[in-house]
């Protein structure tokens, strides 16, 4: 690096350095470094560094780098920062920023002796009192770490704002569920029998393209039933099973029965509607219990994960996404017992409800298995790489020996969402024992081996038994980021809004949600009398 300074110290010319060590040559005495020259190597210097924060501090803050931006510098290497014999910057300047106690604070420790911007820090060089090197540098890194601080301290507060929004249910949605219950306690059409007697033979009949969906929110399972049927080209010949809970049965009813899909057969049932969750124990729900207790015993609540300075944010968000009600919805384990459920039945899609339907799926009955019994799209490779990057380390716990021993961190995750059940093949196999088995495991481990979810004892129980399915089927990611665009998203038979940002809240991605609102009658009644709108 070389500087050219004219006579008048009006023209600067920088040429490239090979390293910020030879680029800072303070030769302190020398005929050619003025004061002006060292005041322009030293303001490179701070323009370098907050180029590199701007650099890394996304990076940091999601966790995808272990280093602050000071660390992150200092690790660049040695011809980075030209850590060389010839260098002759002072060597206070990397005491300071590599110092990691309050040795080298600003005296007084409060904020507002710390520059704010680049503009303060360049003011506070141009003063009367021409700073040495250790204040530069005690400046510098006080600015820095500040920048940081706040920064990692907005994206926790937008994660706890995301965490609340996502996991209240709209007025809106909460005025339709009860519009629907009291036109079902008022109104005989919506309280209908479905489906009707003359098709109920339909509901076992393996003839016909059998589609479960388990929901608690009827405007959820309305979009989903709709698209589906919608975008059947053989929509005589489909069969949808809603399975709800007790409280939204009769909406629900009312729902389907005031909107019927004909040709369609639509199906609506309450799990205490099935004899064998009636009448027998059901290991799952005693699992949920131990868990909800689990964590909350093991949580805190939501204001001492936020309260957590030493934690990095994306590991606040997890713990706040693990607290998310529907972890500990039974609608989310339904679809363990399948089997038992539907006992005539061969093969079923099963979908969740924070999806749209694109095209037709009857070809997926054509997929071949090979004996497999859960066919899904796996969620390790593509060019979306913030959601298909998950390998099985992505979410379980392989420091635990009962997780390192028995499965491989690198071996490719797969989605739940939409997935093609062979239920025959499942009947021979210990899926269901084994997801128990997993569950308990977990909980007498203090919820050490997973953290959230119906996934990570899916991924296990499901291990040798999922056939990979082609991408198109369905596309995931709606609800994490925005960067899926929405001709990419209508390419795909199935898109998936899996995350927070579901398309029925107000934090959806305005250019995604319309490929979910465009199958919503906002000229219904009940959808008009609940405010419900487009945007």
């Amino acid at each position: 690096m070389q500087l050219q300074i004219s006579p008048s110290l009006r023209h600067v010319t920088v040429l490239p350095p090979k390293g910020v060590r030879e680029f800072i040559k303070l030769k302190v005495g020398s005929r050619r470094v003025s004061y002006r020259m060292v005041f322009y190597t030293l303001l490179f210097f701070t323009f370098l560094l907050r180029f590199v924060f701007v650099l890394t501090a996304v990076d940091t803050i999601d966790g995808q780098t272990k280093c602050s931006t000071i660390g992150c510098l200092k690790k660049l290497g040695p011809s980075m920062l030209g850590k060389n014999h010839q260098s002759t910057v002072p060597e206070v300047i990397y005491q300071v920023l590599e110092d990691p106690s309050s040795k080298y604070d600003i005296p007084g420790g409060s904020d507002v002796d710390i520059p704010q911007t680049l503009e303060d820090f360049i003011s506070s060089l141009k003063g009367s009192n021409r700073p040495d090197a250790t204040t530069f540098a005690i400046k510098l890194k006080s600015m820095v770490t500040l920048l940081e601080e706040r920064t990692r301290k907005a994206k926790i507060q937008e994660y706890l704002y995301r965490h609340v929004a996502s996991s209240s249910i709209p007025k809106q949605l909460n005025c339709l569920a009860l519009q629907l219950a009291n036109e079902h306690a008022n109104n005989a059409n919506a309280r209908l029998q479905l489906p009707s007697p003359e098709v109920v033979p339909t509901l076992v009949d393996n003839a016909y393209f059998h589609f479960v969906l388990a929901s608690d929110n009827i405007l959820a399972a309305s979009v989903v039933a709709t698209s589906l049927v919608y975008n059947s080209l053989r929509p005589d010949m489909v069969v949808v099973h809603i399975i709800t809970d007790r409280k939204t049965y009769s909406p629900m009813q009312a729902w389907f029965s005031l909107h019927p899909l004909t040709p369609a057969v639509i199906e609506v049932k309450a799990l205490h509607h099935f004899d064998w969750f009636a009448k027998g124990k059901v290991p799952v729900l005693e699992a949920m219990e131990k868990d909800q207790r689990a964590r909350s015993q093991f949580r805190g609540g939501s204001a001492a994960i936020v309260a957590n300075n030493t934690e990095k944010p994306y590991v606040i968000a997890a713990k706040l996404q693990a607290m998310s009600p529907k972890y500990n919805s039974l609608m989310n384990h339904v679809r363990i017992y399948l089997p038992e459920m539907f006992p005539s039945l061969n093969k079923v899609v099963f979908l969740d409800d924070d999806l749209v339907v694109q095209t037709d799926l009857s070809p997926l009955w054509d997929i071949d298995m090979y004996g497999k019994v859960n066919g899904a799209v796996e969620t390790c490779r593509g060019e979306d790489k913030f959601v298909m990057s998950k390998r099985f380390k992505s979410y379980l716990n392989f420091s635990h020996p009962l997780i390192s021993k028995n499965f491989n961190a690198n071996e490719c995750a797969w989605a739940y969402g939409m997935n093609i059940f062979d239920l025959e093949a499942w009947r021979n196999t210990n899926i269901t024992q084994n997801y128990h088995y997993w569950l308990e495991e977990n909980l007498k481990s203090d919820l050490s081996l997973w953290q959230l979810g119906t996934l990570p004892p899916g991924l296990i129980a499901f291990h040798g038994y999922v056939h990979i399915i082609d991408p198109f089927w369905h596309m995931l990611g709606l609800g994490y980021q925005e960067n899926t665009s929405r001709a990419d998203a209508q390419s795909a038979a199935v898109i998936h809004f899996n995350g927070r940002a579901k398309p029925w809240l107000d934090i959806a991605f305005p250019h995604l949600r319309v490929l979910w609102t465009k199958y919503v009658n906002f000229s219904d009644e009940f959808i008009k009398s609940c405010h419900i709108r487009p945007s």
